[in-house]
């Protein structure tokens, strides 16, 4: 037995030694000092010596095990050096080559509009307030005085879920919601991606961004629209800015209006912006209709409103002078960079 001890004891250095990799002498803890192992196996085998001789035999077992993981431990610690400095010399850093620049990302230009227009509607004492993108339709159309038939829900085609839900076309799906459940008075806006089977183009998606906007309270005039709206637009495009406002219709809204702004890029005289008129078309808003309160369940005779809409897009093409919608959307670094 003492022969065999003195076997497996070299056998093991051997292998310690030859080692290259501290993996390999993972395996060999494995091969000779395991559950399995070889001094495993030796020591089952005492039960078969006689009791008088058992101690020495432990003591030669134990032993050579000491003499095993010595070696073992020598060896662990010379390879990790090794990989240490191979590791060193592998990632040696030339300091006079030029450092690498980390490139810094920066908020799309339709966010940047978004916080924009919201900083300016907190600022008078709005709420900004989401609203689902699978709207039902009669929140997108019903709810908002367009029943079936009607020739704008036609205009305003969209992508249908089932006959019940589908991709709104507008976020005054949120307004009514909020009117429905929320204490009065309202002061809102609501922000949000809506879908129209629109044609792409330079002015046009199927997928784009509206931020509408609603106030809800007792003794409401167009007058307090027309103020409200006046400061959004100095805000936005600059003190000198002036609003007109034209007679247009909405479903949703009586009398309904758009509005222009003067143009911030020739101040009004007139320039290849806007055309030569020295006017910018920029949204469209309107009294809110008694029908759509009513079907809320809200009051017409004692609370009155406004509403408005702008395209978030349309916002970012008219501040930083962008004639195609399409570039907003391509993930051109070139193009992104420069806001």
């Amino acid at each position: 037995m003492k022969e065999r001890l003195e076997q497996i004891c070299r056998e093991a250095i051997g292998r310690i030694e030859s080692a290259k990799e501290l993996d390999t002498l993972n395996d060999i803890r494995v091969a000779f000092l395991g559950k399995k192992g070889e001094l495993t196996s030796i020591m089952k085998s005492m039960k078969d010596i006689a009791p008088e001789e058992r101690p020495a035999f432990g003591q030669m077992v134990n032993k050579t095990r000491a003499q095993i993981e010595q070696k073992m431990e020598e060896m662990k610690t010379r390879l990790a050096r090794q990989a240490r400095q191979a590791q060193l010399k592998a990632e040696v850093i030339d300091v006079t080559l030029p450092a690498k620049k980390g490139n810094l990302g920066h908020k799309h230009p339709n966010t940047i509009a978004l916080d924009e227009v919201e900083r300016i509607f907190i600022g008078m004492g709005y709420e900004v307030v989401d609203g689902p993108e699978v709207e039902k339709d009669y929140y997108n159309f019903e709810a908002l005085n367009i029943p079936d038939g009607h020739p704008a829900k036609d205009e305003q085609d969209t992508f249908y879920i089932n006959k019940e839900f589908l991709l709104r076309t507008q976020t005054s799906g949120a307004q009514v919601h909020v009117m429905e459940t929320a204490p009065l008075p309202i002061r809102m806006i609501s922000p949000g991606r809506v879908y129209r089977s629109d044609e792409v183009d330079a002015t046009h998606s199927p997928c784009f961004h509206q931020i509408e906007g609603l106030v809800i309270d007792r003794h409401i005039t167009f007058a307090d629209l027309k103020g409200t709206l006046a400061e959004f637009a100095r805000e936005l495009f600059g003190e000198e800015t002036k609003v007109k406002f034209r007679p247009h219709h909405f479903p949703f809204t009586e009398p309904s209006a758009e509005m222009d702004v003067t143009c911030f890029k020739c101040g009004g005289k007139g320039c290849r912006m806007c055309k030569g008129s020295g006017w910018i078309e920029i949204l469209g808003c309107g009294m809110v209709h008694p029908r759509v309160l009513k079907m809320s369940g809200i009051d017409p005779e004692e609370y009155s409103g406004f509403a408005f809409g702008v395209g978030l897009e349309r916002i970012a093409l008219l501040k930083y002078e962008i004639d195609d919608m399409r570039l907003l959307y391509e993930n051109d670094k070139r193009f992104l960079k420069q806001f």
